[in-house]
């Protein structure tokens, strides 16, 4: 998706970016879409990391519908997280997109590093992460909640432990 980041989402970023709450962070890989690119890059640089941009971490297929108005989008991501492997209205499958972002995610993982790696991705595909991580059936339950993106979860490389779910950017600190 080209959607860009808002003034309000620009502003997050840059306050957390002047906050310093990322040291210890030496990689930094981002979606190949432009939010999260326009969210990964300054934080790269500010932490003098190379951006790693993965294409397969992309938020899920919805190009069948392209833009939906909310009311609308919100009932079928519903439906999306509930019937997990059905495709609503041509969207990719919740499964499909799990399996993916969990694949990506791994492979990254699996590469030799040291220090935190920082994800930088989407809503629909981080609950989808998240179920996975948690060992739980996939659930909108889980997702970050209304109000648009800017929130975070963590979880340790070494055991995927989840250290926890989903909170707004502004506490990371």
């Amino acid at each position: 998706m080209s959607w860009s980041l808002n003034d309000t989402g620009k502003s997050r970023v840059a306050a957390l970016v002047e906050s310093g709450v990322l040291r210890g962070t030496n990689r930094v890989v981002s979606s190949a879409e432009t939010k999260a690119i326009e969210t990964a890059e300054p934080l790269a640089n500010r932490l003098g990391c190379e951006l790693e941009i993965r294409q397969l971490m992309h938020e899920n297929d919805r190009s069948s519908t392209g833009f939906l108005p909310p009311q609308e989008f919100e009932a079928v991501a519903d439906q999306f997280f509930a019937e997990p492997a059905v495709s609503v209205r041509g969207w990719e499958t919740a499964r499909q997109a799990q399996g993916r972002i969990v694949s990506e995610v791994e492979y990254c993982l699996d590469q030799p590093a040291s220090g935190d790696v920082l994800f930088v991705g989407h809503g629909g595909v981080g609950t989808l992460l998240l179920c996975h991580l948690l060992s739980v059936p996939i659930s909108r339950d889980l997702d970050q909640g209304a109000g648009g993106g800017g929130n975070f979860f963590r979880f340790s490389i070494d055991s995927r432990e989840v250290l926890n779910r989903w909170l707004p950017m502004e506490r990371m600190a």
